[in-house]
């Protein structure tokens, strides 16, 4: 194994969880999960679009 294809298994584990991350995050941005109450959507319909939506991008991922 030389020296590229080290670095681009290395670039591909660090993107992979930096995109997973950021996924995750603005799921949970627009779901407004991260406890504000008076926004669009709140309570119980925020934990089911979130869990919805990440089921969503799971199926885009594997396109």
């Amino acid at each position: 194994m030389n020296a590229n294809q080290i670095i681009n298994i290395a670039m591909r584990l660090f993107g992979r969880r930096l995109i997973n991350k950021g996924v995750t995050a603005g799921i949970d941005h627009f779901a407004k999960k991260n406890g504000a109450k008076n926004g669009p959507v709140s309570g119980q319909n925020a934990g089911d679009i979130a869990k919805k939506a990440r089921q969503i991008s799971r199926l885009m991922r594997r396109f």
